[in-house]
């Protein structure tokens, strides 16, 4: 295998996010149930990490753990958000975010994880109740993302979000494989 195939491997371990044309009942509900598991999912993965295992970076030019969990945090506290909008207006066009600037903040450098862990169950507990609570007409509600134009439809969002998590949970998980960490 070559660097970069290497390199590419570490970037995307369960591979990279496909938009799926069709979504399902089914496939919702195994998203919601991927959404409600993160957070316990990602505190037995980091709880017993100490600082410097916090300071590793999963692939080279990669964020540490911590920035991971706090980028999670971030991520998906914007996803809510975005749901909440295209729930209650005609297809807004949602606010992006610079992942990379947010990653290189004192929050996100500095602050422990169990804050973003915590965030991420009380956000996740609230996200899991609007989302149980949806109809399936309110799954088709759209909104537009402003860096591409492109039309999200609220079920295709839940599964980026699904994979999101399961994509920097992996990250972690990975990594702790390499060092010898489990």
């Amino acid at each position: 295998m070559s660097t970069e195939e290497e390199i590419e491997n570490l970037k995307f371990p369960i591979g990279e996010f496909e938009i799926p044309e069709q979504v399902s009942v089914e496939n919702i509900r195994n998203y919601i149930d991927e959404v409600a598991r993160l957070p316990q999912a990602l505190i037995e993965e980091v709880e017993h990490l100490d600082q410097d295992q916090l300071q590793m970076v999963y692939r080279p030019e990669g964020w540490n753990i911590r920035q991971l969990v706090h980028h999670i945090a971030d991520s998906h506290m914007s996803a809510f958000m975005r749901f909440k909008w295209a729930l209650t207006e005609d297809e807004p066009t949602i606010k992006a975010f610079n992942e990379k600037g947010f990653a290189e903040l004192a929050d996100s450098k500095f602050t422990p994880v169990t804050l973003s862990l915590g965030f991420l169950k009380a956000l996740h507990a609230k996200w899991i109740i609007l989302l149980e609570n949806m109809s399936t007409e309110d799954f088709e509600r759209t909104f537009i993302h402003p860096e591409s134009g492109f039309r999200y439809s609220l079920k295709q969002s839940l599964a980026n979000y699904a994979w999101h998590g399961k994509h920097h949970l992996e990250h972690i998980i990975e990594l702790k494989k390499r060092k010898g960490w489990d």
